[in-house]
């Protein structure tokens, strides 16, 4: 089997606040059709955003079980911190020592997909 593209696909109930938040995130753009959107990064279909007005966020980590997630790696934690958050983002599990030669902190996007901000 070839695959000829591979697009990671969130569920979201706004589509413009999900799309618009991983495109800042990534560094992206925005395709928005009616009911997905399309993040590209340097030109490439990365992220879709599907639309699901249904759609229930994860409570994790403290509570009911992810279905899948990003692990983002930053040169800048704190950088990327402030960035995520001024998309949109929020703060789930903060690092245990932000000043670790290594480690994670852990989000949630607009819709509450939960992905990590990682370093080291």
């Amino acid at each position: 089997m070839k695959i000829a593209r591979q697009v990671v696909v969130f569920d979201a109930p706004d589509l413009t606040a999900e799309s618009t938040f991983w495109a800042g995130l990534l560094g992206g753009t925005v395709d928005a059709d009616e009911d997905w959107h399309t993040v590209h990064v340097d030109g490439t279909p990365r992220l879709g955003i599907q639309l699901a007005p249904d759609h229930v966020p994860p409570e994790w980590p403290g509570g009911t079980p992810q279905q899948i997630h990003l692990d983002l790696f930053v040169d800048d934690i704190r950088g990327a911190h402030d960035e995520a958050v001024s998309l949109g983002a929020r703060l789930l599990k903060p690092a245990e020592n932000i000043e670790s030669a290594a480690g994670y902190q852990v989000y949630a996007d607009p819709a509450g997909h939960p992905f990590c901000l990682c370093w080291g």
